[in-house]
């Protein structure tokens, strides 16, 4: 393990893009006009790390616990869902953004899941991002559909068996988390990848989350040092000078 000091960019950005509805009520709109607001924030967020060399964006669209809202507002993150994959997908795809969804897809419509497929089908041959959308999903879900696919298969549970099951097991950890909005938890998001991710918490709302922001989370994470369990001394090169006989 190296440090990440020096100005290092992180390979793997998560967030959690809280605020939404906070934006829409400061403005006396419907909190569905927040969300609207928010996949915008999403495209000029996804469009940013391309440029800044980031090569893994997940990000906390709809927890397994937002149905839970209010009828009208999940009705409407259905909608919302579906005419961004219909209007959003194609020009992601020519960014060079390979899309997977992340989640429990049982409790989508067949539309729903229709869509998601073929938005990942679409994107699939891409490889300038990739960009996990975890939709209907909840960290403590993802441990425990590992256990119950590594149990369902014979095999050890171990931390290796369920890393492997993890239904992010196709990109690293993340290096860097970020939550908007001004809350300072990560909600059940990514409770088993997070061992060792950096958290960087912002008061911008998601919807006023912009390059400035993200440069200034990446900013910080570059000044931390991160040592995975080991010494300062371990992780750093030895300053010292060989001597000769």
């Amino acid at each position: 393990m190296t440090s990440s000091k020096n100005g290092a960019v992180p390979r793997h950005i998560a967030v959690i893009m809280d605020g939404n509805g906070r934006w829409a009520k400061r403005r006396l709109l419907p909190r569905l006009a927040g969300h609207k607001q928010g996949v915008e924030s999403l495209r000029r967020c996804a469009r940013a790390c391309v440029e800044r060399g980031v090569q893994v964006l997940t990000v906390f669209a709809f927890s397994s616990e937002n149905w839970n809202r209010p009828q009208e507002e999940v009705s409407g993150l259905m909608s919302l869902l579906a005419s961004a994959l219909a209007k959003e997908v194609a020009q992601l795809s020519r960014d060079g953004v390979r899309l997977y969804f992340v989640g429990d897809r049982q409790g989508l419509s067949d539309k729903v899941r229709a869509g998601l497929q073929e938005a990942e089908r679409t994107t699939a041959h891409n490889t300038r991002l990739i960009l996990n959308v975890c939709f209907n999903y909840g960290g403590r879900w993802d441990i425990a559909q590992a256990a119950q696919k590594l149990v369902a298969q014979g095999m050890e549970l171990t931390p290796e068996n369920l890393d492997r099951a993890m239904a992010l097991a196709h990109v690293p950890d993340p290096d860097l988390m970020i939550r908007t909005g001004g809350e300072t938890r990560i909600s059940n998001f990514l409770l088993w990848q997070a061992a060792y991710t950096e958290l960087f918490f912002s008061n911008a709302l998601w919807p006023e989350f912009d390059e400035a922001a993200l440069d200034e989370a990446i900013a910080v994470f570059s000044g931390r040092e991160r040592r995975f369990g080991q010494t300062s001394e371990q992780i750093q090169p030895s300053s010292a000078v060989p001597q000769t006989a």
